[in-house]
C-alpha cells in the first residue's frame, strides 16, 4: 500500500528537528497550569485498578509520556518519527517508546486503557481524521479514555520553518464542535471540553487551544426495536 504524501512529509521534518524540538519543549508544560490539569484529570481517570496501559500517540520525543510516567501512569509512547523516538528513549530510558503510525496501530483491539493525542493529529488531514479516531476506538477498551489536545481555528497554515530548520509542515486548526463530531462519529462520548486563550509565550503565533476528555462507552447502546 502507498504511503499518503503527509506522513512522509510530517516523518521527515520530525526526524530533522527531533534534537532540537526536545531541547527547545522540555519544559513548555511549567509555564501552562490548564494544560497540566487537564493532563492530571486523565491520568486520574486511567489510573483506576484494571484500567490497562495507556498510549500516548504521537509522542515525539517523549516529554509528555514522561510527566504521565510520573504521575504512575502505565504509559508507553508511539510516533511516526523514528528520530524522535531515538530521541525519546535517549532522553527517558525507563519508558518505552516505539515508531508506529496512528492510522495503523500495531496493537490489540480493545488493549488500552487510555489514549493520549497531544496535538498529534495537527498534521492530519481533516478527512483523514475519522480513520484515526476509529483506530483510537478500536485500541481503547470499553471504558477507556482519550484525552486530545489540538489547535482551535478553522484555517489551515503551511509552514516552510519550524524549531531552527528549514522543513515544510501543514497544521490544520479545527472548530471545536466539529473535532466533537468527528470523535462521536467514531463512537467516543466527549465527557469534558476547554478552550483556552493563548498564553504569552504562545502570542502572536499561536491562537486558542482546545482539549478534549472523552471515552469509550463500556456498553453498546440499545437500539430501538424495529
Amino acid at each position: 500500500m502507498t504511503e499518503a504524501g503527509y506522513l512522509r512529509t510530517t516523518r521527515t521534518a520530525y526526524d530533522t528537528v527531533a534534537a532540537d524540538y526536545e531541547r527547545l519543549l522540555r519544559d513548555e508544560l511549567r509555564g501552562k497550569p490548564l494544560d497540566r490539569a487537564m493532563l492530571g484529570a486523565f491520568a486520574e481517570l486511567v489510573r483506576e485498578p484494571g484500567c490497562g496501559p495507556v498510549a500516548e500517540l504521537g509522542c515525539g520525543p517523549g516529554r509528555v509520556t514522561a510527566y504521565l510516567h510520573a504521575l504512575g501512569v502505565d504509559v508507553f509512547g508511539v510516533d511516526l518519527s523514528p528520530g524522535m523516538v531515538a530521541v525519546a528513549r535517549r532522553t527517558h530510558p525507563g519508558i518505552r517508546f516505539e515508531v508506529g503510525s496512528m492510522t495503523a496501530l500495531e496493537l490489540a483491539d480493545a488493549s488500552l486503557g487510555g489514549v493520549l493525542a497531544w496535538y498529534s493529529t495537527v498534521h492530519t488531514p481533516p478527512e483523514v481524521l475519522p480513520a484515526v479516531f476509529a483506530e483510537c476506538h478500536r485500541v481503547l477498551a470499553p471504558g477507556g479514555q482519550m484525552l486530545l489536545a489540538f489547535k482551535v481555528g478553522d484555517r489551515l497554515l503551511h509552514r516552510e520553518q519550524a524549531y531552527g530548520h528549514q522543513v515544510p509542515l501543514d497544521v490544520y486548526w479545527m472548530p471545536p464542535d466539529r473535532v466533537a463530531g468527528l470523535l462521536a462519529g467514531a463512537g467516543l462520548v466527549v465527557d469534558a471540553r476547554l478552550v483556552r486563550e493563548p498564553d504569552e509565550s504562545e502570542r502572536p503565533r499561536q491562537g486558542r487551544q482546545g482539549f478534549f476528555l472523552a471515552h469509550k462507552p463500556a456498553h453498546k447502546p440499545a437500539t430501538a426495536a424495529g
